[in-house]
C-alpha cells in the first residue's frame, strides 16, 4: 500500500483543506491518505477550537481516510521541533511514501533545494547569523537572511511566506531523518494563511476562528459558505472557553526557572511576561506589551501554552530521537484492517484503545504522559473529558 501522508492542524477544517485532499487523491498516486493532526492544542500556542477526536472525524468525514495525532510535546513547539516531530512519526511507517503540504509557492526541487541549505552550517553562516540578529531581528528571520546571502540558487519565496516556510522545516527533516518519503507541495487556494478577512468559500482558518468567537449573523454565514456540512453542525454549538486566563494563572504560579525549560523561552523572556501579567492580567494586552521585531506573538503565545501543559525543551529533544507510538484518533471503519495494518508494519506500537499502552516504554511513555496531561487540562478548562487514546470508526 502507499500512503501520503498531511501534517495538520485543521483549526477549524475548512473547504481549503476538503480541497486539498481532493488534490492529494488526484496527484499523489496514493492508496490511502493519512493525516498525522495535532490534539487539543496547536502550534499557534492556543486552544482548539474543537476537541481532537472531533477533528479528526471531520477530517474523515471530508476525504481522509485515517488520522493520527502528532503528540503535544511536537505539536506546541516551534517549526523546527514541530517538523522534526512529524518526521521522526512518518518516516517509520514504510507504507508512507508522500509527504503532501500546502505553499504559497515552488516545486518539490525548490523546497528540497531551500531545505539542503538551511542545513549546512559552517563558521560563516553562524557568524553572519550572530550578525543578522544584532539589531533585535528574530532567530528565523536572521537565519533567513544568512542563508540567501550564502546561497543565490535559493528562491527567496521559499523562505519568506508561512506555508512555504513549514514546507522547507519539512523537508529538512525529511533531509535528516534520510527519510524515503517524496515531498509533495500543493499551491494553496483562497486566502493567505494568516488573513484574517474572511472571503467567501476559501477564507484562512485564523479568520474562520475569528468568526466563531464573533457569533454575529454575518459572521455565521461566512461560516456557512466556508465549512463543509458537517463542520457547520459543530460550530452551531461552539462557545469560547477560558483557556487564556487559565494560561496566565499558570505562568504566575510557576517559579521563573519552570518557565524558561519551555522550547521557546530565552533570554530572559519568563521574567519579563510574568512581571507584565502581574501588571496587565489580561491575555491580549500582556502579549502586547512584550511582542516585538524578535519576539513574535506565535512564540509568546507558545511559551504560555508550553509553560501550561508543562512542556519542556529537554523533554521535546528526547522524544526526537526516541521510539513513540501511533495514537489514533479516528479511521474509516472498512479500512480500518488494513489501515491499522500499515501501521503495525511500522517501527512503533499503535494505540487504538486503551490496553495499548501497555506496550510504552521509557520516552514514549513520558511522551504519551504529556498528551494525557493535556487531555486532563483540556477537560479542566472545556468539562469536556476525553479518553486520550479512543478510536473513532466511521
Amino acid at each position: 500500500m502507499k500512503i501520503c501522508a498531511v501534517i495538520c492542524e485543521y483549526n477549524p477544517f475548512h473547504n481549503g483543506h476538503r480541497h486539498q485532499l481532493r488534490e492529494i487523491r488526484k496527484l499523489s498516486g496514493c492508496d490511502k491518505i493519512l493525516c498525522l493532526m495535532s490534539g487539543n492544542f496547536t502550534q499557534r500556542g492556543d486552544m482548539a477550537v474543537f476537541d481532537k477526536f472531533t477533528r479528526a472525524r471531520h477530517a474523515v468525514e471530508n476525504g481522509a481516510d485515517i488520522v493520527i495525532e502528532l503528540p503535544v510535546a511536537f505539536a506546541v513547539s516551534p517549526a523546527e521541533l514541530f517538523a522534526g516531530g512529524a518526521i521522526h512519526l512518518l518516516s517509520s511507517i514504510p507504507d508512507v511514501t508522500t509527504l503532501a503540504f500546502g505553499c504559497e509557492s515552488g516545486s518539490k526541487e525548490e523546497f528540497l533545494r531551500a531545505a539542503r541549505a538551511t542545513l549546512s552550517e559552517d563558521k560563516e553562516f553562524k557568524a553572519l547569523l550572530k550578525e543578522n540578529m544584532k539589531d533585535g531581528t528574530s532567530y528565523v528571520k536572521a537565519r533567513t537572511a544568512a542563508v540567501l546571502a550564502l546561497n543565490h540558487d535559493v528562491d527567496e519565496a521559499m523562505l519568506s511566506s508561512p506555508n512555504n516556510i513549514l514546507g522547507v522545516e519539512y523537508c529538512r527533516a525529511l533531509l535528516a531523518e534520510n527519510a524515503a518519503i517524496e515531498p509533495l507541495p500543493l499551491p494553496r487556494v483562497g486566502a493567505g494563511n494568516s488573513d484574517a478577512v474572511p472571503v467567501k468559500n476559501f477564507s484562512s482558518a485564523t479568520a474562520l476562528r475569528a468568526c466563531l468567537r464573533d457569533g454575529s449573523k454575518k459572521a455565521k454565514k461566512l461560516l456557512g459558505s466556508n465549512l463543509p456540512a458537517s463542520v457547520q453542525k459543530d460550530a452551531a454549538g461552539y462557545t469560547e472557553k477560558p483557556y487564556r486566563q487559565a494560561a496566565i494563572c499558570a505562568l504566575l504560579s510557576a517559579p521563573p526557572e519552570e518557565v524558561t525549560k519551555s522550547p521557546d523561552c530565552s533570554e530572559g523572556l519568563e521574567n519579563r511576561l510574568r512581571a507584565m501579567a502581574k501588571s496587565s492580567p489580561d491575555y491580549d494586552e500582556l502579549l502586547g506589551k512584550v511582542v516585538s521585531k524578535r519576539y513574535t506573538l506565535s512564540r509568546l503565545k507558545r511559551i504560555l501554552l508550553q509553560n501550561f501543559l508543562g512542556v519542556t525543551r529537554k523533554d521535546v529533544r528526547s522524544f526526537l530521537g526516541a521510539p513513540l507510538y501511533y495514537n489514533v484518533l479516528c479511521v474509516r471503519r472498512k479500512d480500518q484492517s488494513e489501515l491499522l495494518g500499515a501501521l503495525s508494519r511500522g517501527s512503533f506500537p499503535v494505540l487504538a484503545r486503551k490496553s495499548d499502552t501497555g506496550a510504552l516504554r521509557r520516552e514514549a511513555l513520558e511522551c504519551f504522559g504529556l498528551d494525557v496531561h493535556a487531555c486532563e487540562l483540556y477537560g479542566a478548562v472545556t468539562g469536556n473529558f476525553l479518553n486520550p487514546n479512543e478510536t473513532l470508526f466511521l
